[in-house]
């Protein structure tokens, strides 16, 4: 097949931006004629691989979102692929897979806690005001032929927002690199790493690892954190990824009286180092289609305790594998859980389950079934 993988922005880091070299690296594999059309760009994920740059001109980073979807609109148009794959922000493909869920849900659930003073007041930028339209556009009846939704969550709230037909929507989760992502790396880079932090064996090492922490619920866990350090005094949190609020949130810690227990590591390139040094991992999420850090959790033997509104908790059984909350349940709720696994025991069985549940989920199972999917709708084409 001639295909066409359309995504603003090429890179090696991002969840979507992985997929999108994962996907097209699978598809060249397999033969395929492959195309990345995008408005900037890295190294190719494979030596077949070729991109197409749309660099418009357009000044801030709304009417860049806005150019590129209307650029990528012409070359389909004008370009004779078999089928074309977009992975949001466009307006106009075949199969359209909806990795970061519905703009207009984030902007609803979580958007609200990533702004901090004057931002609260200045409203929506243009980029949140143009992405639900694009997104309008790209879910409006003949500008689809199939959706991938990577939850069941997402898939509801596209037929709820957006009247898609459910036989046009598929569910295909994420998937995870099972060997980068392993318990065999707790013996050696995990005790190293506890040991660089002054965490020994004793210590029960809960982690949090996300870039946006507004989003990712960082404050709801700090403000959890107290009532588990007096039930559980062995507990340490450890915080690692990026966000440019960092200081407001160290300052929340020490006001909560918890500078000992919590460490700020900031964004790193060694997640799976990371999660080998762990004993759990939370991620109290306002919105997540599909965290990929629950499989990298789950995958290294870790439990992990999320919310409702993450749609990874879709594939959780409840204090086997891990913990689901709901966000109005409160701070009690989520250190209960935390509490829950913080018991050596539970621990251990929950690790074993934790890797058999993310041994279901390959990122090579996921990339078999989409290009199974890109074979369907190419073959009803005319």
């Amino acid at each position: 097949m001639r295909v066409a993988l359309t995504h603003m922005r090429h890179a090696e880091t991002g969840g979507t931006e992985r997929y999108l070299n994962q996907l097209a690296a699978a598809l060249a594999v397999s033969g395929h004629e492959v195309t990345i059309v995008c408005r900037t760009h890295g190294a190719a994920p494979h030596p077949d691989v070729r991109f197409v740059v749309r660099h418009d001109l357009a000044i801030g980073a709304g009417w860049r979102m806005w150019a590129f979807a209307k650029a990528c609109e012409r070359h389909v148009r004008e370009t004779p692929y078999d089928v074309v794959f977009g992975l949001g922000r466009t307006t106009t493909q075949d199969v359209l897979r909806l990795g970061g869920g519905l703009h207009a849900t984030y902007l609803e659930l979580a958007h609200g806690a990533t702004l901090h003073g004057p931002e609260r007041f200045l409203g929506r930028g243009l980029k949140h005001r143009l992405a639900p339209m694009i997104e309008a556009r790209a879910l409006a009846p003949g500008a689809y032929r199939r959706i991938i939704a990577n939850s069941d969550m997402v898939k509801r709230d596209v037929i709820a927002r957006y009247a898609v037909p459910a036989h046009a929507i598929e569910t295909i989760y994420n998937g995870v690199d099972l060997e980068r992502f392993h318990p065999r790396r707790r013996a050696a880079e995990g005790a190293e790493l506890r040991a660089e932090l002054g965490l020994g064996p004793e210590h029960r090492v809960v982690l949090f690892l996300g870039t946006g922490y507004g989003r990712k619920g960082l404050d709801l866990l700090l403000d959890a954190f107290p009532t588990l350090a007096r039930e559980r005094p062995e507990a340490h949190l450890v915080v690692v990824g990026f966000d440019s609020a960092r200081p407001r949130y160290e300052a929340r810690a020490k006001a909560l009286g918890l500078a000992q227990r919590v460490t700020f590591l900031g964004g790193r390139p060694d997640a799976e180092r990371c999660y080998a040094a762990a004993d759990l991992y939370v991620l109290p999420t306002r919105y997540d289609p599909f965290a990929n850090s629950t499989l990298e959790a789950l995958a290294s033997g870790l439990p992990v305790v999320t919310t409702t509104t993450n749609g990874a908790a879709e594939i959780l059984a409840h204090r086997a594998n891990g913990s689901v909350v709901a966000l109005a349940d409160g701070r009690e709720a989520l250190a209960a859980e935390l509490s829950f696994w913080c018991d050596p025991d539970r621990l251990r069985a929950g690790a074993d389950a934790a890797r058999a549940l993310a041994e279901l989920h390959s990122a090579a199972s996921k990339m078999e079934r989409t290009e199974a999917l890109l074979r369907e709708v190419a073959d009803e084409i005319p």
